[in-house]
């Protein structure tokens, strides 16, 4: 019996989200005295994942794979957890993990919680605390099936090395036709910026900006902070930016350790995708925006004036302590 958590990757690299769930699989394993397994697809090198708990890895090596597939990846899993007897499954609460999680659960006749914010209060019964209502509220959940399905929220638990000798071990589930009934025609992304999903710190913008001819300060004020950059929705809908950059409650959600807002209003849309960001900073030229009674700290000012000195004072602050 162990814990089974799934290590997302991409182009063979773990994300920083596999980190993150390593080290709440091995909170949990203490909890109930046993150990953690990590499942990993097409991974480099995995050897990474024993310095943050896991005690042994199961590596799946399969072309069909190479690109995410829900069914595929959700039978992966469930054929993985029913090997190794697992009485806990972690996943994260990524897009893809939230799309997965249902068809592992019906696979494992399992209790699915997604949005865990902190470990179990109690591995008998077993309860978690996750988020709800657009992070707007926490509950306290018993998951009361024979295996447990946690669906750890973004940002939620941390990164924590907890170095353990890790045995790997090759995992050649079987796959059928059926997997595969959704095919992957293409993946278009991004290669040279830091992704919403994967940034510590988002820079967001909004219908402030007045034009996309204005952006210039948005991507610079990213670039010096290392952060991904969004959008509000009018502006993606105004085509001022793509729509793979809208957050909120209709488009991506945000869990970041920094949230910067310039020259957004803060509908109540928008702050329910943006909620769990652990610290909100606002710019913004109206005192009585919505966007200021969220947010941790706040600049009421131009963004054109506050956005380029607060850039530059960023680069001399780099300077002198690099």
């Amino acid at each position: 019996m162990s814990i089974l958590v799934y290590t997302e990757s991409e182009n063979g690299s773990f994300k920083k989200i596999a980190h993150e769930a390593v080290s709440y699989a091995k909170g949990i394993a203490d909890m109930m005295g046993t150990s953690v397994t990590a499942l990993a697809v097409n991974a480099n090198d995995t050897s990474e994942l024993g310095k943050f708990g896991a005690s042994k890895v199961l590596e799946v090596s399969n072309d069909k794979l190479n690109n995410f597939n829900a069914e595929a990846y959700a039978d992966v899993i469930a054929q993985a957890a029913k090997q190794e007897d697992a009485q806990v499954v972690v996943l994260t609460s990524s897009a893809n993990s939230k799309f997965m999680a249902p068809l592992v659960a019906v696979n494992l006749e399992a209790g699915y919680v997604p949005n865990v914010t902190e470990l179990p209060s109690s591995s008998s019964p077993f309860t978690v605390k996750h988020s709800v209502f657009t992070n707007k509220a926490f509950s306290n959940t018993e998951i009361n099936t024979n295996v447990k399905i946690v669906g750890l929220g973004k940002n939620a638990f941390g990164i924590k090395e907890n170095e353990t000798s890790a045995t790997t071990e090759a995992f050649s589930p079987t796959l059928s036709e059926d997997d595969f009934s959704t095919e992957v025609v293409s993946v278009d992304k991004a290669t040279d910026k830091v992704t919403i999903a994967d940034a510590e710190i988002v820079v967001s913008a909004g219908r402030g900006l007045k034009g996309p001819e204005n952006w210039g300060m948005i991507e610079e004020l990213a670039e010096t902070l290392g952060a991904a950059t969004a959008c509000s929705k009018p502006v993606s809908d105004m085509g001022w930016r793509p729509h793979s950059e809208h957050v909120g409650q209709t488009g991506k959600p945000v869990a970041s350790n920094l949230y910067i807002a310039i020259g957004i209003s803060g509908a109540i849309q928008h702050l329910a995708g943006i909620n769990a960001s652990k610290t909100k900073v606002v710019i913004n030229n109206d005192p009585e925006a919505p966007f200021f009674k969220a947010a941790d700290y706040g600049i009421v000012g131009d963004a054109f004036e506050v956005v380029p000195q607060l850039v530059e004072k960023l680069k001399e602050f780099k300077a002198q302590n690099n």
